[in-house]
Protein backbone atom coordinates (compact mmCIF):
# COMPACT_ATOMS: atom_id res chain seq x y z
CA UNK A 1 0.00 0.00 0.00
CA UNK A 2 1.01 4.00 -0.46
CA UNK A 3 1.06 6.36 2.06
CA UNK A 4 -0.07 6.14 6.04
CA UNK A 5 -3.04 7.94 4.51
CA UNK A 6 -3.87 5.41 2.28
CA UNK A 7 -4.45 2.04 4.37
CA UNK A 8 -7.52 0.72 5.56
CA UNK A 9 -7.72 2.55 9.39
CA UNK A 10 -9.43 -1.36 10.41
CA UNK A 11 -6.66 -3.49 9.22
CA UNK A 12 -3.31 -3.81 10.69
CA UNK A 13 0.36 -3.97 8.59
CA UNK A 14 -0.40 -7.99 8.32
CA UNK A 15 -3.76 -7.94 7.23
CA UNK A 16 -5.98 -8.37 10.33
CA UNK A 17 -8.80 -6.78 11.60
CA UNK A 18 -8.81 -4.40 14.48
CA UNK A 19 -10.47 -1.77 16.19
CA UNK A 20 -8.81 1.57 15.92
CA UNK A 21 -6.74 2.63 19.21
CA UNK A 22 -8.21 6.26 20.11
CA UNK A 23 -7.02 6.41 23.43
CA UNK A 24 -4.39 9.05 22.18
CA UNK A 25 -6.40 11.51 20.83
CA UNK A 26 -7.53 14.76 22.95
CA UNK A 27 -11.71 14.73 22.99
CA UNK A 28 -13.08 16.81 20.17
CA UNK A 29 -17.27 18.29 19.45
CA UNK A 30 -17.57 16.59 16.01
CA UNK A 31 -20.41 16.68 14.27
CA UNK A 32 -21.32 14.65 11.25
CA UNK A 33 -24.80 14.01 8.69
CA UNK A 34 -25.76 11.63 6.06
CA UNK A 35 -28.53 11.01 3.53
CA UNK A 36 -30.50 8.21 1.93
CA UNK A 37 -33.09 8.37 -0.63
CA UNK A 38 -36.43 6.00 -0.86
CA UNK A 39 -37.24 5.86 -4.62
CA UNK A 40 -40.96 5.03 -5.02
CA UNK A 41 -43.73 5.53 -7.51
CA UNK A 42 -45.38 9.06 -7.27
CA UNK A 43 -48.77 7.33 -5.66
CA UNK A 44 -46.73 5.30 -3.14
CA UNK A 45 -45.14 9.82 -2.37
CA UNK A 46 -48.55 10.63 -2.34
CA UNK A 47 -49.95 8.05 0.20
CA UNK A 48 -47.05 9.07 2.67
CA UNK A 49 -47.65 12.76 2.50
CA UNK A 50 -51.55 12.65 2.65
CA UNK A 51 -50.99 10.51 5.82
CA UNK A 52 -51.59 12.39 9.56
CA UNK A 53 -48.31 14.22 10.22
CA UNK A 54 -46.40 12.04 12.63
CA UNK A 55 -47.33 8.47 11.58
CA UNK A 56 -45.69 6.50 9.40
CA UNK A 57 -42.11 9.36 8.88
CA UNK A 58 -42.49 9.57 12.74
CA UNK A 59 -41.72 6.04 13.27
CA UNK A 60 -39.10 5.94 10.80
CA UNK A 61 -37.51 9.44 13.11
CA UNK A 62 -37.42 7.17 15.94
CA UNK A 63 -36.02 4.20 14.23
CA UNK A 64 -33.06 6.53 13.22
CA UNK A 65 -32.51 7.58 16.24
CA UNK A 66 -32.74 4.73 18.32
CA UNK A 67 -30.21 3.08 15.33
CA UNK A 68 -27.58 5.90 15.96
CA UNK A 69 -27.74 5.04 19.71
CA UNK A 70 -26.84 1.50 18.88
CA UNK A 71 -24.35 1.69 16.02
CA UNK A 72 -21.52 0.08 18.10
CA UNK A 73 -23.67 -3.16 18.48
CA UNK A 74 -24.34 -2.97 14.67
CA UNK A 75 -21.19 -2.48 13.13
CA UNK A 76 -18.39 -4.79 15.03
CA UNK A 77 -15.44 -2.13 15.02
CA UNK A 78 -16.86 1.22 15.64
CA UNK A 79 -16.65 2.91 19.42
CA UNK A 80 -19.44 3.37 21.46
CA UNK A 81 -20.19 7.12 21.92
CA UNK A 82 -21.70 9.70 24.03
CA UNK A 83 -23.85 11.00 21.60
CA UNK A 84 -25.18 14.45 22.50
CA UNK A 85 -27.92 15.07 19.89
CA UNK A 86 -29.35 12.75 16.84
CA UNK A 87 -31.71 14.60 14.70
CA UNK A 88 -33.05 12.72 11.66
CA UNK A 89 -35.85 14.29 8.97
CA UNK A 90 -37.66 12.81 6.28
CA UNK A 91 -38.97 14.60 3.22
CA UNK A 92 -41.82 13.48 0.97
CA UNK A 93 -40.44 14.31 -2.55
CA UNK A 94 -42.13 13.66 -5.92
CA UNK A 95 -40.76 10.38 -6.00
CA UNK A 96 -39.52 9.28 -2.89
CA UNK A 97 -38.72 10.31 0.47
CA UNK A 98 -34.95 12.05 2.03
CA UNK A 99 -33.86 11.38 4.93
CA UNK A 100 -31.35 13.25 6.32
CA UNK A 101 -29.86 12.57 9.78
CA UNK A 102 -27.30 14.54 11.89
CA UNK A 103 -24.98 13.13 15.24
CA UNK A 104 -22.85 15.30 17.27
CA UNK A 105 -20.55 14.45 20.45
CA UNK A 106 -17.47 14.92 22.27
CA UNK A 107 -15.16 12.14 22.22
CA UNK A 108 -12.36 11.04 20.59
CA UNK A 109 -13.67 9.98 17.24
CA UNK A 110 -15.82 10.73 14.76
CA UNK A 111 -19.97 10.20 13.95
CA UNK A 112 -20.29 9.60 11.09
CA UNK A 113 -21.03 5.92 11.00
CA UNK A 114 -24.08 6.85 13.76
CA UNK A 115 -25.38 9.63 10.93
CA UNK A 116 -25.04 6.90 8.53
CA UNK A 117 -26.73 4.41 10.71
CA UNK A 118 -29.66 6.68 11.44
CA UNK A 119 -30.33 7.99 7.67
CA UNK A 120 -30.33 4.08 6.44
CA UNK A 121 -32.77 2.56 9.76
CA UNK A 122 -34.96 5.68 8.94
CA UNK A 123 -34.99 4.54 5.17
CA UNK A 124 -35.40 1.34 5.47
CA UNK A 125 -38.54 2.25 7.71
CA UNK A 126 -39.82 4.00 5.11
CA UNK A 127 -39.62 0.84 2.61
CA UNK A 128 -40.71 -1.50 5.66
CA UNK A 129 -44.13 0.68 5.73
CA UNK A 130 -44.64 1.02 1.85
CA UNK A 131 -43.31 -2.22 0.95
CA UNK A 132 -47.07 -3.71 0.31
CA UNK A 133 -47.88 -1.23 -2.04
CA UNK A 134 -44.99 -0.66 -3.92
CA UNK A 135 -42.48 -3.69 -3.79
CA UNK A 136 -40.09 -2.12 -6.74
CA UNK A 137 -38.89 0.89 -3.99
CA UNK A 138 -35.40 1.15 -3.92
CA UNK A 139 -33.76 2.76 -0.72
CA UNK A 140 -30.49 4.34 -2.57
CA UNK A 141 -27.71 7.25 -2.33
CA UNK A 142 -26.96 6.37 1.37
CA UNK A 143 -23.55 8.65 1.78
CA UNK A 144 -22.07 11.00 4.15
CA UNK A 145 -23.11 14.34 3.49
CA UNK A 146 -20.51 16.21 5.98
CA UNK A 147 -18.21 15.44 9.11
CA UNK A 148 -16.33 18.48 11.51
CA UNK A 149 -14.42 18.51 14.27
CA UNK A 150 -13.46 21.54 16.70
CA UNK A 151 -11.20 21.21 19.29
CA UNK A 152 -12.69 21.31 23.53
CA UNK A 153 -11.07 23.90 25.54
Amino acid sequence: MGAEGDRLSHVDEAGRVRMVDVGGKPPARRRASARAFVRMRPETAAALRSLPKGDALATAQVAGIMAAKRTAELIPLCHPLPLSVVHVELEVEEDGVAVVASAETTAQTGVEMEALTAASVAALTVYDMAKAVDPEMVVTEIRLLEKTKEVVG
